[in-house]
């Protein structure tokens, strides 16, 4: 099992392979990149993949506190 960044996922593989790869239109995609989500794909080792998204929980306080650290 390999996970990268979507970002870098995308550069390699390009928009379009990467949103039907994800079963995602090229516009969902795109606005996720740009939101700056904190995505992985996982490429399985049958060449399948999928995605996750990381996020702080609960996101609202996490935020906030992560600001105070840097």
């Amino acid at each position: 099992m390999n996970r990268i960044r979507l970002s870098d996922y995308v550069k390699e593989h390009g928009q379009a392979k990467t949103a039907e790869a994800l079963d995602l239109t090229q516009g969902a995609l795109s606005k996720a990149l740009r939101a700056g989500r904190d995505i992985y794909i996982v490429t399985c080792s049958d060449g399948s993949v999928a995605a996750e998204e990381v996020k702080a929980f609960p996101s609202q306080y996490r935020r906030e506190v992560f600001a105070q650290c840097s």
